[in-house]
């Protein structure tokens, strides 16, 4: 059976900042989220609930005899304490339920690894419950199919993408920016980031000189002549340059260190997670390159090499070398905010040069 996984968002904030987060989940591709019906009947949204109630669109069943309503889904919640409960889990799917929504205490990964085992022939989904992102990157791995989709409770839209990163479905809208400045500044610190991941052609990381505009710096999976591949590694930029991080935040180059975790993108935008093994500053010549979308201007500072590559809107990689005014390469642009230890700060002010 083919398995869509789903992060199902369980709001946990008031009802005014349900009026925010809603759209803001939307958003982020989200579909489905745990809430009673009545809290969201007046709100405008496409968001489908999962509740213990005719009116959600995943009824989760509190009793037995209930009749299955055409375009509904029904399932049932379980505790999981020993192998017996997922004996029961079993015979009730067996039944007919379209989905388990599975509660397991101090024991997490076994029982959910017994659980996938025993229903990975039955058409059910196995919904399981996550109190971090790292648990809900967690359920999605075990066995590595993992669980159908997992209930998140939370009201930070910042750990919904973070999230989401670890389930593979965060995407960043990239764009084609045109070169318009290159220029040598001499001698800098550069960062090299290895990451614990090899790395495929078109992968790369986010940098650049301003949090609102980062360029697409490929890895070194390509070798040469003179060079070895290396596609676990980033030459990524200078000290100071920006790059995301999975919960949205930004962080300086300068701040990756072992254990870190890094976005790694796609030329098509596709984020996924990557954990530092290596953080490693040289002093290097450096580039300065400028490019613009729009009225917006950013730029980044890199080392002067051959085996540092921009992604062009082709698809085709470009090393910095022979880059020329007027080349189209893809960066992460939008409008400017402020940020505050990496957090973005939507309503201040920044102007960045």
């Amino acid at each position: 059976m083919s398995r869509t996984r789903e992060l199902i968002v369980s709001p946990n904030g008031s009802q005014t900042q349900l009026g925010k987060f809603l759209p803001q989940l939307e958003e982020e591709g989200i579909k489905l989220i745990y809430i009673d019906p009545k809290k969201i009947s007046l709100k405008k949204t496409k968001l489908e609930t999962v509740y213990p109630s005719a009116a959600a669109k995943y009824i989760v069943l509190e009793k037995e005899g209930v009749v299955k309503l055409k375009g509904k889904k029904i399932g049932k919640k379980f505790q999981v304490l020993s192998n017996l409960d997922i004996d029961d889990i079993l015979k009730e799917a067996q039944k007919g339920l379209d989905f388990v929504i599975v509660e397991v205490k101090d024991w997490k990964i076994i029982p959910l690894e017994n659980i996938i085992a025993k229903l990975h022939k039955v058409n059910t989904k196995i919904f399981a419950i996550a109190k971090t992102p790292e648990e809900v990157r967690k359920m999605f791995s075990i066995l590595e199919v993992g669980v159908d989709g997992v209930i998140f409770s939370t009201s930070s839209i910042n750990e919904v993408r973070e999230a989401l990163v670890y389930l593979g479905t965060r995407s960043f809208e990239l764009k084609p920016a045109k070169i318009i400045e290159i220029k040598e500044v001499g001698e800098g610190e550069r960062v090299c980031v290895d990451t614990a991941s090899m790395l495929q052609r078109g992968e790369g990381m986010l940098i650049g000189n301003r949090s609102n505009f980062l360029f697409l710096v490929h890895n070194e999976s390509i070798g040469s002549s003179f060079t070895s591949a290396r596609p676990f590694r980033v030459n990524a930029g200078a000290v100071h340059c920006y790059t995301l991080s999975p919960d949205g935040t930004t962080n300086y180059l300068s701040e990756v260190e072992t254990g870190s975790e890094v976005l790694i993108i796609n030329s098509k935008g596709k984020a996924r997670r990557a954990i530092v093994g290596r953080s490693k500053i040289e002093r290097r010549p450096m580039l300065m390159i400028k490019a613009s979308v729009g009225e917006e201007i950013g730029g980044i500072i890199a080392q002067d090499a051959e085996t540092i590559r921009l992604v062009k809107s082709n698809g085709q990689l470009v090393s910095v070398t022979h880059l020329k005014k007027g080349d189209m390469v893809m960066v992460h642009a939008k409008s400017a905010t402020g940020r505050h230890f990496g957090m973005e700060v939507s309503d201040e002010y920044i102007l960045e040069k």
